[in-house]
């Protein structure tokens, strides 16, 4: 069972308290003194910065209205200390070390579900536990004890995209492009596909490598093979390559994509096109009027913020979940009452709390309990995401 050892490490981390009478330590046995330090790793450059950027900006606005916890009857200011994973497998490592060098008590990432799992033995190892933000893979918490997650995952997002092309268009025929080695992109379209295939239709599956920047050879299948539909969940990097390319190359049906096509960046490539694009995703703006308004004031007040989400006040989906990731952690916290790393994974379990996203808690594989996605239609008038409605399963 995947968390067998937390009763376990609980009793060990009341037991270390009673002898110490510590709420921390050092090094890899958590934050001292009066700061407690929350890891993030995130990327903030290649295919995936753009979102890792603001994917960090909902932790730093949380962490700006609530900067102290109290964690066994003492006030701890909260420290950030954010790492750049570069949006690769290979860099992962090396970022997640830096923070277990830093003496984390807890980590939050990653957008991207490649770097999660790359990342994921560094953190297990060293005994910190980590809140995945927006990474959907089911691969990053299973058969570990140590990774959580706030979001829904794949097959659930997967199921939700194949309805939406039967309900909407009568999808027969879908073309679905991912990327080579994508946890995240691979994932959510074989996740697709066998849901698209469950309704009767059929597929067309093509993949591109690393680097790629010239998608004509991809669109042109699309069209040759009679495609009805587009399945694109790839990084916001690639995408908006790909959806210039499709509006100029006349793509002729409707594109449809996971989390990584809430992005302004991809609102704004399609603005003023022919292209028809939706997506499934975590929030819907209006879903909780008092962190949009304290977010957007957040981020006009401060230049950095502004330019970190793409320069306007466009609220992404995952910089919510940051945020609510960023009170998961300060809960687990309370209720370990010690910034020791065991004591921290050991109380994630029992989490509960209502975030901006809604209810938080978890499963036993550590998973978010979400039964809820959001579908976002594009106007391409005014290049701004709308509300076509929240899809829920029982």
């Amino acid at each position: 069972m995947k968390r067998r050892m937390i009763a376990l490490v609980m009793a060990v981390c009341v037991l270390a308290l009673c002898a110490c009478g510590s709420t921390g330590g050092s090094g890899s046995s958590g934050s001292s003194g009066d700061t407690v330090k929350i890891g993030i790793f995130q990327p903030a450059s290649g295919d995936n910065g753009a979102p890792g950027k603001q994917e960090t900006l909902g932790s730093q606005y949380a962490n700006y209205v609530t900067p102290t916890v109290d964690i066994g009857g003492k006030t701890y200011n909260v420290e950030l200390v954010i790492v750049d994973n570069e949006s690769s497998n290979d860099k992962a490592v090396s970022a997640a070390s830096q923070l277990v060098s830093a003496g984390v008590s807890v980590v939050l990432g990653s957008y991207g579900s490649g770097v999660s799992i790359a990342g994921s033995d560094t953190f297990g190892n060293a005994g910190i536990p980590v809140i995945g933000v927006s990474c959907t893979n089911p691969q990053v918490t299973l058969g570990n004890d140590h990774y959580f997650r706030v979001c829904f995952l794949d097959p659930f997002q997967g199921t939700v995209l194949a309805n939406l092309a039967v309900d909407e268009y009568s999808a027969k025929k879908a073309y679905i492009l991912t990327k080579l080695g994508d946890d995240y992109s691979v994932g959510v379209g074989n996740y697709f596909k066998e849901a698209f295939e469950g309704l009767g239709g059929s597929c067309v599956v093509e993949s591109f490598q690393e680097g790629n920047s010239d998608f004509t050879s991809y669109i042109t299948t699309a069209k040759n093979e009679g495609c009805d539909i587009c399945l694109a969940p790839i990084s916001v990097e690639a995408l908006a390559l790909f959806l210039e390319q499709a509006n100029t190359q006349g793509l002729g049906m409707p594109v449809l994509g996971g989390d990584t096509l809430d992005s302004n960046v991809v609102a704004g490539v399609g603005k003023g096109t022919d292209l028809d694009i939706y997506c499934s995703t975590f929030y819907a703006v209006g879903g909780d009027p008092a962190f949009d308004a304290g977010f957007t004031k957040y981020m006009e007040d401060n230049a950095t913020a502004m330019a970190n989400n793409g320069g306007n006040t466009t609220i992404a989906a995952c910089s919510v979940l940051g945020y609510d990731a960023y009170y998961a952690a300060l809960e687990a916290l309370k209720a370990a009452g010690s910034t020791a790393p065991a004591g921290v994974m050991a109380a994630l379990p029992s989490v509960s709390f209502d975030g901006a996203t809604g209810h938080i808690a978890f499963d036993e594989n550590g998973d978010a309990i979400r039964d809820a996605a959001f579908v976002k239609h594009l106007n391409t008038a005014s290049g701004e995401y709308e509300m076509y409605g929240e899809v829920k399963v029982k």
